[in-house]
């Protein structure tokens, strides 16, 4: 392993480790164990799907307790409005242009999280603990100024984290927080099943039933992950003998799962954010509705599906352009056996492309739903879902190969360097 992927690796951890101090820094006048005292008692709902993802930051009202949902969500605003109006598209494809549009994500993301820090003070206005103290320990608008601030910070150190490992270090910056955060809770869900399983309170033989589960789970996605469709490329004469010293592709590769671990994330920052708002309020009506986005529920889960789906199809549309390959083609002298080169090569790609990609979506979609209905039958004390797993695996596949990448890198570099 060379000098330089190992300081990308430790650049990479001492970012996540400053990511994991941030995590236990509180907002200022807030009585944590009254807040921690609520996340307990809300556990198998909304919040507690959100204080996973933050990597339990939420229960100690720390300063990245939105983690870097809001930026996410401001990435899904922006790809959806990229996709709508053509001149924003043009515009994210260009290089100056790229930066305009990662500013104006920046931007978006500051103002999402200033409405969040809000709701989340005005919801912990009313928030007591069991001795009837209260959860703010100071003047109300002044915590509120204070919440604000403190968060915003706290989310803009977390996007600049992300940025700093991608740029960096080793994997996706923003992926790697997510995946920290999830791993984080693991220790402390090993431990208190253990705990139960002491105390008689959960049955050994669920406990490996679980077990099952959660193999059958990392199993598929390893499985799916790596299936691809290599469409086969054929190359005049002429170009195999102006380029017989280099590795000329002779195939395509079209993964089954196109979209990656994006529309997971993108469903649950979708479907969590009004939740989290929601949870504020005293309105019956209001109070209806956020049950119904409960992630024990069955809708909360059909709506997971659906959005799944949807997010599979878009975000696929969008890193798989079918135009660039065939055009890349044509000028590299490159075509499908049996398929005329530009538009048809175009037409047959996307086709290719679409069939995979609907059962690449329902994969996602039952992976991101069915374990949480299989660990629901069995009565489990702690949430456990699909996506949260499938953002793990997802996440330590592509930085494996990331890091198999750099390697490789690095041996060509010598070779090509002592002559060989």
């Amino acid at each position: 392993m060379s000098n330089d992927l190992i300081k990308k690796i430790l650049i990479t951890l001492g970012f996540l480790f400053a990511y994991r101090i941030l995590a236990y820094v509180p907002v200022p006048g807030v009585n944590i164990d009254v807040i921690r005292e609520f996340f307990d008692s809300n556990s198998s709902n909304a919040l507690g799907l959100f204080n996973m993802f933050s990597g339990k930051a939420a229960e100690r009202l720390s300063i990245i307790s939105l983690g870097i949902m809001p930026y996410i969500t401001a990435s899904i605003v922006m790809e959806l409005l990229a996709a709508t109006f053509p001149n924003l598209g043009k515009m994210k494809k260009e290089r100056d242009g790229m930066v305009r549009y990662m500013q104006i994500i920046r931007y978006a993301t500051i103002a999402i999280t200033i409405v969040q820090a809000i709701g989340v003070s005005v919801g912990l206005q009313s928030m007591t603990g069991r001795t009837g103290e209260s959860a703010i320990m100071i003047d109300m608008t002044t915590f509120m100024a204070i919440s604000a601030a403190s968060m915003l910070t706290g989310t803009m150190l977390l996007m600049w984290i992300g940025e700093q490992i991608t740029q960096r270090g080793i994997g996706n910056g923003i992926s790697l927080i997510i995946f920290a955060g999830i791993v984080s809770g693991i220790p402390s869900a090993i431990g208190g099943t253990i705990n139960l399983v002491n105390t008689g309170e959960l049955n050994f033989l669920v406990v490996i039933a679980i077990l099952v589960v959660i193999l059958a789970t990392v199993g598929s996605i390893i499985f799916v992950e790596m299936g691809e469709r290599r469409v086969p490329i054929s190359y005049s004469r002429k170009v195999m003998l102006q380029n017989q010293h280099k590795r000329i592709m002779n195939y395509v590769p079209i993964k089954v799962n196109l979209s990656g671990v994006i529309p997971p994330i993108f469903a649950s920052a979708i479907l969590m954010f009004p939740s989290t708002i929601m949870q504020a309020s005293t309105n019956p009506i209001v109070l209806k509705i956020n049950d119904f986005l409960n992630p024990n529920s069955y809708f909360f889960n059909v709506l997971t599906f659906v959005f799944v789906i949807f997010f599979a199809y878009f975000y696929a549309s969008i890193v798989f352009n079918a135009k660039d390959i065939s055009d890349n083609l044509k000028r590299q002298g490159g075509f499908i056996p049996g398929v005329r080169p530009g538009e048809s090569t175009a037409n047959f790609l996307n086709e290719v492309a679409s069939r995979l990609t609907f059962w690449g979506s329902i994969y996602l979609g039952l992976i991101s739903t069915l374990p949480w209905v299989l660990v629901k039958t069995m009565g489990v004390p702690f949430f456990f879902g699909g996506t949260a797993v499938l953002i793990v695996v997802q996440v330590a596949l592509d930085t494996m190969r990331k890091i198999e990448a750099q390697m490789y890198m690095n041996k060509y570099e010598t070779l090509s360097a002592v002559g060989l």
